[in-house]
């Protein structure tokens, strides 16, 4: 059985800001706090190819992989995939954003299996996403909060 995982975040900020701050590919290494670069490699229309490079884990190792993420403005969505997909066999990752009364809530839907070389297994990379994206999401949340106050 692949992997799924889902999970969500709301920000006290409007659509826009969140919108513009969360797909600014650019300034990610500021947004998420594991990613140690993204080099945007083409843009043509509303489809970014792009690289991103973690920060070493705890043996050292870097990993680094080549995305595609196409966003939606008009329906709030943005799908993205990984096109060198590294230990994983397939990575689909789904952001959703919804305006609500408390501001907009974010929605990631991750599917994906690992291969079987790769260093966990699905099961093992599902609780990894569902330890992390919480944080990151978190970390989202306040700094878009925090340019909200600001703006």
């Amino acid at each position: 059985m692949p992997g799924h995982t889902e999970n969500e975040i709301t920000i006290a900020a409007p659509f826009d800001l969140v919108w513009d701050m969360t797909n600014d590919l650019d300034r990610w290494p500021q947004l998420f706090s594991e990613y140690a670069s993204c080099e945007v490699l083409s843009r043509e229309g509303d489809t970014v190819t792009f690289r991103l490079t973690m920060h070493p884990d705890e043996n050292g190792k870097v990993w680094s992989w080549v995305s595609e993420r196409t966003a939606d403005r008009e329906k709030h969505i943005v799908r993205a995939r990984r096109v060198e997909t590294g230990p994983f066999a397939f990575m689909d990752i789904v952001w959703e954003y919804e305006e609500t009364p408390a501001g907009t809530r974010m929605h990631w839907t991750q599917d994906f299996a690992m291969k079987p070389e790769a260093p966990v297994d699905d099961a093992g990379m599902t609780d990894i996403i569902n330890r992390n994206s919480p944080i990151q999401l978190a970390l989202i949340r306040d700094r878009v909060e925090a340019a909200c106050t600001t703006a």
